[in-house]
């Protein structure tokens, strides 16, 4: 008996789960960096919160089938 080929709403449901719940998962280690053990600049801080921000749009822009553009990030 053959399985049934997944659909590709199913598929998008399936990865967009696995990898919407992995992004989380790598900001809230982010939060962590807030922790006494960390030393950081306002700088530092805005310089994070823009280039995630930054990619939030550009998953939005996708989904909007606007133009990416890719960008690197380091402190």
């Amino acid at each position: 008996m053959a399985e049934q080929a997944e659909s590709k709403s199913d598929k998008f449901k399936r990865l967009a789960t696995k990898r919407v719940k992995n992004a989380i998962s790598k900001i809230e280690l982010i939060t962590n960096l807030t922790s006494p053990g960390y030393e950081y600049t306002p700088e530092e801080v805005e310089k994070i919160l823009t280039v995630l921000q930054g990619s939030v749009d550009k998953v939005k822009a996708a989904f909007s089938k606007q133009k990416i553009e890719k960008s690197d990030f380091q402190l």
